[in-house]
């Protein structure tokens, strides 16, 4: 069962309110391993389901969840991750897929590009 086996992504910068600064360089989620994750701590709970601005959360292309998160029943599901630039909310997207283990939920992370990164909320 993934929701004993997966790895915390915890990092304050993480966060969608977390405003990216002009001159830090823009984080990537690329070299994350495949696997399960879960948003924690400092980086919320879970992914926002609602646009994040570009330059958020420490990086330049911000990725939120485009659907909602699924009940305990459904599983695990297909959704798509939307990456935000400064016109457009759903600009580029890549496939995830989600389950909700009771008290939270678990994503599997893929990153398509550079400079783009998974966003946390509360």
């Amino acid at each position: 069962d993934p929701c004993y086996n997966y790895q915390n992504l915890s990092d304050a910068n993480r966060k969608s309110s977390y405003v990216t600064p002009i001159d830090e360089p823009s984080l990537c989620d690329k070299l994350l391993p495949t696997g399960w994750y879960r948003f924690v701590g400092d980086a919320g709970t879970k992914m926002p389901t609602t646009r994040v601005p570009a330059f958020r959360c420490g990086t330049d292309w911000s990725g939120w969840l485009h659907g909602a998160h699924p009940t305990v029943e459904d599983g695990i599901v297909h959704r798509k991750v939307c990456f935000s630039d400064r016109s457009s909310g759903c600009r580029y997207y890549t496939d995830i897929f989600v389950k909700n283990c009771e008290s939270y939920f678990i994503y599997t992370l893929y990153i398509p590009f550079c400079p783009s990164r998974f966003c946390g909320a509360d």
